[in-house]
C-alpha cells in the first residue's frame, strides 16, 4: 500500500501526463470565444420590465467599436434609434465602452421617454465610458448596462 503523500504525488503527475497529452480540456485565450466581428440585436430588456424588438448590428474591431440599432414597435417599425461609436476595453466578462459618437432620436415608447435629435462627437480624453458586464457563450452575446437594461445578441459575422 502506497503512503498518502505518494498517492498526490502519482495523482499529480498523472495530470501532468493528461495535460501534456491533451486529455485535459483547457480553454486557452485562443479557444475563448472572441466578441470581434458583427452581432445583430435580437432583444433590448429594460430594468423596468418592458422587453422591446430591436434591429440593427454592433460591430467590434480589436479595439473599436460601432452600433446602429433601432427598437422596434408593435408593427416592427422603428420607433427610435441610435447611432454610437468609439473604443472599448475588454477583461474577462468586463466591457468598457468610451463614447465618442452618437446619433439618437425617438418617440417614447414602453418605458423609453421621447428622445430629441442628438448628436455628440467627443474627443478621446473627454468621452464618458459605461463599463458593463458580458455574457459571452458562443455565438450569443448578452451586454448588462450599468443602467440596468439588457440588450442581447446574435453573431453576424466574423470568428466564432
Amino acid at each position: 500500500m502506497e503512503k498518502p503523500g505518494r498517492q498526490l504525488a502519482n495523482g499529480i503527475g498523472a495530470l501532468a501526463c493528461m495535460l501534456v497529452a491533451g486529455q485535459v480540456g483547457i480553454a486557452t485565450s485562443q479557444e475563448l470565444p472572441s466578441l470581434r466581428g458583427a452581432w445583430r440585436p435580437t432583444s433590448y430588456q429594460l430594468k423596468a420590465g418592458p422587453r422591446h424588438p430591436v434591429d440593427g448590428l454592433i460591430t467590434f474591431t480589436a479595439s473599436d467599436w460601432s452600433v446602429l440599432f433601432f427598437v422596434l414597435d408593435a408593427r416592427g417599425q422603428p420607433g427610435r434609434g441610435s447611432g454610437e461609436g468609439g473604443t472599448y476595453t475588454l477583461e474577462g466578462n468586463r466591457l468598457v465602452f468610451t463614447h465618442r459618437f452618437n446619433l439618437a432620436a425617438g418617440k417614447a415608447m414602453d418605458g423609453l421617454e421621447e428622445a430629441p435629435l442628438a448628436m455628440t462627437v467627443r474627443k478621446g480624453a473627454g468621452a464618458p465610458t459605461e463599463p458593463c458586464t458580458i455574457e459571452l457563450i458562443g455565438d450569443r452575446l448578452v451586454i448588462a448596462f450599468p443602467s440596468g437594461n439588457r440588450m442581447e445578441f446574435q453573431r453576424s459575422s466574423g470568428p466564432s
